[in-house]
């Protein structure tokens, strides 16, 4: 069968990632889940998010402080193993596929409900299937960022949406057996079933609540009751409520969980966007943790007797380019004036945690696909000015928008990155004008959806061990944020997510990283960094994930 030729393809694709994550957070895990499994039953934990969520329907979330509260509202067919990115059984108990991989068939757990009290079933699971692939109007579409990626394209094509659907059909063969269909192989499989964006709504809720309904009004979006108020999955912890004007997010036990139930009574999360006002609280006890600490911060928290656990790095920050943003960016020598204008090291060395690394190409080293041997763009004044005065562009300007309100695992401040890499690209000649606006208030959607800058600041989190969760993500298929559109690229990556035999998998995807590097340069690979999170010496049972996929239902308050 072709889960087990997949499974192959995962452990050798996995290879150096094992030694660097899975064994070493393997034993960390253990060690967690024992404390967590004797620690106290009850109490609340409050725990202090980095920017407030987007909504709690995960099919149209893409950013990481809501898919840390949907991942407890939610479970998804397949799942992480705590601390690794492992596959392990999520609400599929098993899956198998066809040996031609366009066949995935799941044996589903049984006596699962979902939070309003329905059933979980086949019929439940092709329900969300249909509804993703079914889905209508520009608006909804356009935010289904995951899906766009993964699935390709829709029933029905609107708005940006182009791509040729991956998905097929689904059918219930009975209750605890449902078979997924594709029009093709695709490398994502099966890890890509653990996204978050993926995850089983229950289709009463979804019906009850008009889930679809998606409005946009000018460059704002508008989502209906279900994303906002009644989010309705099968996970360890239930939605309850989000105080817009205290920015807390309330959930509370389930008590009718299938797995392991969850010790805390129930888990705030509460919105507080300035990191330090994240440590001061902390240290004032009105918050249990929070994540993305500053790496300044890791010594003078362990002294004060709290836990600081860092993640193992597998993000990239990029600096990102719109060819459409200003017509000098379309020339490659441009392109790459600006990787020779960047201090990476030095920024790497001054504003990043210890084991921070500059960024040679799009992914983690630790991935099958990277390409030691790619070109590469050491800091060199003289000839990023040399080669803006070849294109003619010696007197550039670009708009350089970055994010406020927010923190990211590769990127902890924000304002300070966009001020370093400023001053290196003014240093060779470059206008810039700053461009500061909110994470979830409108700087995604001007960069990603409107292409509204010359330049930008922005990165990704790994979802699953996959060279394609990069490569693909960031440039295989046409986007605003980027501003080309080069079929030669796309084809190139497409091939390669479809190559099923491990080896020639990773050797596509390293002469993908070679092309990137040198022929193409549609952004500049920045660094990876190990993102933090600190909690009180009375808080156990948290594991960290090279995912950021931690789960809280192990989480204990003593």
């Amino acid at each position: 069968m072709l889960q087990t030729r997949l499974a192959r393809t995962r452990r050798i694709a996995l290879i150096g990632l094992a030694g660097a994550l899975v064994l070493s957070l393997s034993a960390c895990a253990e060690s967690k889940r024992d404390e967590g499994g004797a620690g106290k039953t009850g109490g609340t934990l409050v725990f202090g998010a980095a920017g407030a969520p987007k909504l709690f329907d995960p099919i149209f979330n893409d950013e990481g402080e809501t898919d840390r509260i949907t991942r407890q509202v939610f479970d998804t067919l397949i799942a992480f193993k705590e601390g690794t990115t492992e596959l392990t059984p999520g609400l599929a108990e098993k899956w198998t596929a066809s040996p031609d991989g366009k066949t995935w068939t799941f044996d589903l757990r049984k006596n699962v409900k979902f939070h309003d009290g329905t059933a979980f079933n086949a019929a439940a699971v092709c329900f969300n299937f249909d509804r993703w692939y079914n889905m209508k109007g520009a608006p909804a579409q356009s935010q289904m960022i995951y899906y766009g990626d993964i699935f390709e394209g829709f029933a029905k094509n609107e708005g940006d949406a182009s791509g040729k659907p991956l998905y097929k059909s689904c059918e219930a063969k009975d209750d605890n057996t449902a078979v997924l269909n594709l029009n093709a192989y695709k490398g994502a499989f099966p890890a890509a079933f653990g996204l978050g964006s993926f995850s089983i709504s229950s289709p009463d809720a979804l019906k009850k609540y008009d889930a679809d309904k998606v409005t946009q009004s000018g460059e704002s979006f508008s989502y209906s009751d279900y994303a906002l108020l009644h989010p309705t999955g099968t996970g360890a912890f239930k939605f309850e409520s989000y105080d817009k004007n205290a920015q807390t997010i309330t959930l509370v036990r389930n008590e009718d969980y299938w797995g392991d139930k969850a010790k805390l009574d129930k888990i705030v999360f509460k919105v507080i966007t300035d990191e330090n006002a994240r440590k001061q609280e902390l240290k004032a006890k009105t918050i249990d943790g929070y994540d993305l600490v500053s790496p300044q911060d890791y010594a003078g928290l362990k002294t004060d007797g709290f836990t600081v656990t860092p993640r193992p790095a597998f993000n990239l920050l990029y600096l990102g380019i719109n060819q459409k943003g200003n017509p000098a960016l379309k020339d490659l020598r441009v392109r790459q004036a600006l990787a020779y204008a960047l201090n990476r090291e030095q920024l790497v060395q001054t504003k990043m945690p210890e084991g921070a690394k500059v960024a040679k190409e799009f992914q983690p080293e630790t991935l099958a696909g990277y390409a030691p041997d790619v070109q590469e763009y050491p800091h060199d004044v003289a000839k990023a000015k040399e080669l803006l005065a070849a294109a003619g562009a010696s007197n550039l300007t670009l708009k350089f928008y970055y994010p406020t309100e927010v923190t990211r695992p590769y990127m902890p401040n924000p304002q300070e990155i966009a001020s370093a890499l400023s001053d290196d690209l003014k240093a060779v000649g470059i206008t810039i004008q700053l461009v500061p606006e909110p994470w979830n208030g409108g700087y995604k959607d001007d960069i990603q959806k409107f292409g509204k800058q010359d330049i930008h600041i922005i990165g990704w989190n790994a979802d699953y061990a996959d060279a394609g969760n990069f490569l693909g993500t960031f440039f295989g298929r046409e986007k605003a944020e980027f501003g080309f559109t080069n079929q030669a690229l796309f084809d190139e990556l497409s091939k390669a997510d479809s190559t099923v035999d491990p080896a020639a998998h990773a050797a596509a995807y390293q002469q993908a990283n070679r092309d990137l590097m040198s022929k193409y340069l549609p952004a500049v690979p920045i660094l990876s960094s190990p993102p933090a999170f600190v909690t009180a010496a009375n808080v156990t049972g948290m594991t960290p994930s090279p995912l950021n996929n931690e789960h809280f239902n192990t989480v204990s308050k003593g």
